[in-house]
């Protein structure tokens, strides 16, 4: 039987075709991958998209009129308001650009203190266990803390609403910088370490020829992180403390029921945000490294 399976001659032409035939791939439609899109549709076209679709549910849902002010209506009213920007008629009222620009001073004061604090300290915990070991409950303690809980102890050490929102903005920025650098310290390879040992090198000269450039893309990281929550809390600070800032130029439009403008705010608070989250992620891309 196994003989004749083997030797049976072709029963037709149909047969010595099909030796030809090629085997069929195991590959499913599903694992047929289409062709990408280019990347210029996905990297400006499919935002585009995502705008044209938000603005289309917001007139979808003003259409029938109300409180809540039209697409076209919050258009109108952002032209008019940024024609002038940088106007000046009083001590409190200014365009928005002055009210930008003083969120930003705000924002970079604190995040500059932060940094002149965190990143020397987030070297030392990652590079001493014992001081780990001594401020990491400390850290743990503290980090939890909503920003917005030390506005009263700024406000009773400073005796000024500026500086109370400056060091708000300093305690939220502090923590991400102090946590990813000591990271990034902990995750040097021993190696490295090691043979700085045997080189004798000074303690200075391991931090700023060895764990630097090692740490830097993870310091980046909390830099971007510290500065994005800043830009977030500078918001509901000034809201509380006053004076001259994007926070409270939303707390004073909502006061006179401007609801336009209010959500010009919101649309230009997050414009800000992303740009600068952007110029961050831009700088960490430049001096990252892939690990061989």
């Amino acid at each position: 039987m196994v003989a004749a399976v083997f030797h049976a001659p072709e029963a037709s032409g149909a047969v010595r075709e099909a030796r030809h035939v090629p085997a069929a791939t195991s590959e499913s439609p599903l694992e047929r991958r289409r062709p990408a899109p280019p990347r210029w549709v996905l990297r400006w076209i499919a935002p585009v998209l995502g705008l044209a679709l938000l603005v289309g549910v917001w007139a979808l849902l003003t259409q029938k009129g109300g409180a809540f002010p039209t697409p076209r209506a919050t258009f109108d009213a952002a032209l008019h308001l940024f024609s002038d920007p940088f106007y000046r008629k009083g001590p409190n009222d200014v365009g928005i650009g002055w009210n930008i620009l003083n969120s930003l001073q705000r924002v970079a004061l604190g995040f500059g203190l932060a940094a002149l604090v965190g990143i020397p300290l987030g070297f030392a915990i990652g590079r001493f266990r014992f001081l780990a070991q001594m401020l990491g409950p400390l850290i743990s303690l503290l980090r939890p803390v909503s920003p917005l809980a030390w506005l009263p102890i700024g406000l009773l050490v400073f005796k000024s609403a500026d500086p109370a929102a400056i060091w708000t903005l300093f305690i939220c920025s502090i923590w991400p910088m102090i946590l990813n650098t000591a990271q990034g310290v902990q995750r040097v390879p021993q190696d490295y370490l090691n043979v700085a040992r045997v080189l004798n090198l000074s303690e200075w000269r391991v931090i700023t020829r060895i764990l630097f450039p090692a740490v830097l893309p993870y310091l980046l990281t909390g830099v971007r992180l510290s500065v994005s929550t800043a830009w977030l809390v500078i918001v509901a600070a000034e809201m509380l403390t006053g004076g001259v800032g994007i926070g409270f130029w939303v707390w004073d439009e909502w006061n006179n029921l401007n609801v336009q403008h209010i959500l010009i705010a919101i649309f230009v608070i997050g414009f800000v945000g992303l740009l600068l989250e952007q110029l961050l992620m831009a700088l960490a891309k430049r001096v990252s490294h892939d690990e061989c």
